[in-house]
C-alpha cells in the first residue's frame, strides 16, 4: 500500500494536525517506510507462540473472594451531599 500526498494530507486532516504542503512529501515517504517495516512483520512465523499481555511472566496476586460486612444503606448516605429514594443525587454532566 502506497502513501501519496493525498494520503498523508487526509490522515492529518482526520487527526486534526496542521501540515504545510511542503512537508507531505517527507512524510509520505517516512509513512511508506514504516508500511514497509510493518508488513515485514507478516513474515515472522508466530506458529505455536502464545498470545501474551505482558513481557514478563507473573500472575498478579488475587485477593480471595469473601463477603464481608458492609456498612448500612443509611449510613454511607448520610455522608452524601444530597441524596433521594436512597441513591445519590449527582448534577447533570452530560448536557
Amino acid at each position: 500500500m502506497a502513501i501519496d500526498k493525498a494520503t498523508v494530507l487526509r490522515i492529518a486532516k482526520l487527526a486534526r494536525i496542521e501540515v504545510a504542503d511542503e512537508a507531505t512529501d517527507g512524510l509520505a515517504d517516512e509513512l511508506n517506510a514504516i508500511m514497509a517495516w510493518v508488513e515485514q512483520l507478516s513474515e515472522v512465523d508466530t506458529e505455536g507462540v502464545e498470545p501474551m499481555t505482558s513481557v514478563v511472566d507473573i500472575t498478579p496476586p488475587l485477593r480471595s473472594d469473601t463477603v464481608e460486612a458492609v456498612a448500612p444503606r443509611d449510613d454511607i448516605l448520610a455522608n452524601a451531599p444530597n441524596a433521594e429514594d436512597g441513591f445519590f443525587v449527582v448534577p447533570k454532566v452530560v448536557e
